[in-house]
């Protein structure tokens, strides 16, 4: 199907879901607009540019990338972009495609705009010499490119800037370098790209981003990737973009911790209910819990326990009856309790827009059903909070976690990485005993 074609919303979201778990939103506030279908075939997109379709070819892609196939049917109308996606996504080309198409339909001739149609920030000279590779290997209608960077060759960088280019793709702070010294003219740039803006942020290029901004004529087109979704980036969105959709894609552990806040807990297992009374405790009014655990029993014994102490729950296992587990699901739902605890076999299929924080009281079996449960929160454009409780039986998902917590830039606790490195220690020592255990106690290589 092409973005042009009302495609029943059964296909949509089972292509959307096949296609690294695409989901999509409107931020715009009030009355939302239907989003853009999206696309399978390069020719949905670019049919009509004959030009861009020869590239592809020439480049021998066979079809598009999940980011691909939902940015570039948004982007083609116009509208803004914030893209949540990792590096190797294919997330270059969702916004360098359109832009070539943007460029080349100005109503001004490229003569007369003073200076580039299109900018592109990025964090680091490495990520900014990628994405000039890429925008080199394009060749559409004459449009030339720069690479600006700190460390680079600033006077020949200055040469091609002031000779014209359509394409700048920059850092930050020698963009604004040149900018300040009036060697670049950011007034006629019509589309704009923040790449990777969390990196950006994280690095301390706000003031920068800001003072280029400034300059840059607020009726543009703009398109932000960013690989997590923090405050930071949301506040950089809400000033920068107009009325955006938004579009998440990864794989299962990347796609659902983008817009969720991590806290994990090393705590003794004996102090893990009372940990959890005092987090519910500091509950907000409007707030929405699924607590996590690893029993039915455990399920049972919590929910006494809340209840006893006048705390309103449900809860959502095997061993309740159906009409039992619809009836806590419509509770939960309707908000007439705001905590619900629940196994992970029946949460799945679990479908509640405005839970606030997931909360795994037991640590799940493996590290995706951690990610299945956090990824509970954090749903449509809204940012969620994952508290999880970790015991020292839990020692060897520490490594995994460690990995899912740094790859989402958040903190990760001193405790979990002795935790980790314990465990590394003891199958260490056990391959060590193994090896001494064998005939003549021959050990193997590598010990």
């Amino acid at each position: 199907f092409s973005f042009g074609f009302k495609a029943p919303t059964s296909i949509l979201l089972k292509y959307r879901k096949e296609n690294n778990n695409i989901t999509c939103d409107d931020l715009k506030e009030g009355e939302k607009r239907h989003i853009p279908n999206p696309i399978s075939k390069f020719e949905d997109a670019f049919k009509c540019f004959p030009e861009v379709m020869a590239n592809i070819r020439k480049i021998g892609f066979e079809k598009p990338t999940p980011i691909q196939s939902q940015a570039w049917p948004i982007i083609l109308q116009g509208i803004d972009l914030i893209g949540i996606a990792q590096t190797g996504t294919g997330k270059t080309l969702a916004y360098l495609m359109p832009g070539f198409i943007h460029l080349d339909s100005q109503p001004t001739p490229k003569y007369q705009r003073g200076g580039p149609g299109m900018l592109v920030l990025a964090p680091t000279r490495e990520l900014a010499l990628q994405v000039e590779a890429e925008c080199s290997k394009y060749t559409y209608k004459g449009i030339k490119s720069i690479c600006i960077y700190g460390g680079g060759d600033r006077k020949g960088q200055i040469n091609v800037v002031t000779k014209g280019v359509d394409i700048v793709i920059a850092t930050p702070g020698r963009l604004n370098d040149l900018q300040m010294n009036n060697f670049i003219n950011l007034k006629s740039i019509t589309y704009l790209v923040l790449d990777e803006a969390d990196r950006m942020l994280d690095m301390g290029f706000e003031p920068q981003i800001m003072k280029i901004l400034i300059d840059v004529r607020p009726d543009r087109q703009t398109v932000m990737t960013s690989a997590t979704w923090p405050d930071g980036v949301r506040r950089l969105a809400k000033s920068y973009l107009k009325d955006p959709m938004i579009v998440y894609v990864g794989t299962l552990d990347l796609a659902a911790v983008n817009t969720v806040e991590q806290k994990v807990v090393v705590i003794p297992e004996e102090e893990k209910r009372a940990f959890t009374r005092y987090f519910i405790d500091t509950m907000k009014p409007k707030d929405k819990v699924i607590i996590f655990v690893g029993k039915k029993l455990t399920a049972d014994d919590l929910s006494s326990d809340f209840s006893l102490q006048g705390i309103p729950v449900q809860s959502l296992h095997g061993n309740r009856e159906q009409c039992d587990r619809e009836q806590a699901l419509d509770d939960f739902k309707k908000g007439k309790v705001r905590i619900l605890i629940a196994t992970d076999l029946a949460s799945r299929g679990l479908d509640v827009q405005d839970i606030t924080h997931v909360f795994n009281f037991d640590f799940p079996r493996n590290i995706e059903e951690y990610v299945h449960r956090i990824g509970r929160t954090g749903r449509a454009g809204r940012t969620g909070e994952a508290v999880t409780l970790v015991t020292r039986n839990d020692w060897r998902i520490a490594s995994e976690l460690i990995n899912i917590l740094e790859r989402a830039n958040q903190s990760v606790p001193e405790e979990l990485i002795s935790m980790a490195e314990r465990f590394k220690q003891f199958q260490l020592k056990k391959e060590i005993e193994k090896d001494l255990a064998r005939p003549h106690g021959k050990v193997r290589k590598g010990f």
